[in-house]
């Protein structure tokens, strides 16, 4: 199996990345640019074949260890092998 984790900031929290790309595309000429949100994406393959209980270790991993649940969301898809 293989999880997909896809973490951004939650939308009420200034992302100064996510506005230096909007800028820097505004600027390079790209048109129709509304807000950037600059995130992070993890791959993680996984061995065993109980998705219901890598998606419950993944979410405890995401909530305490990989994302800021203060300022940060994240989703978690896990694909069959």
């Amino acid at each position: 199996m293989k999880a997909k984790i896809i973490i951004t900031p939650k939308k009420a929290v200034v992302d100064p990345q996510g506005k230096t790309v909007q800028n820097a595309l505004i600027h390079m000429g790209y048109s129709g640019i509304g807000a950037v949100h600059v995130g992070k994406y993890l791959e993680i393959d996984l061995e065993g074949t109980d998705p219901e209980s890598a998606r419950q270790q993944l979410d405890e991993a995401c909530h305490r260890f990989l994302s800021n649940p203060v300022i940060e969301d994240y989703r978690l898809q896990i694909d069959p092998a």
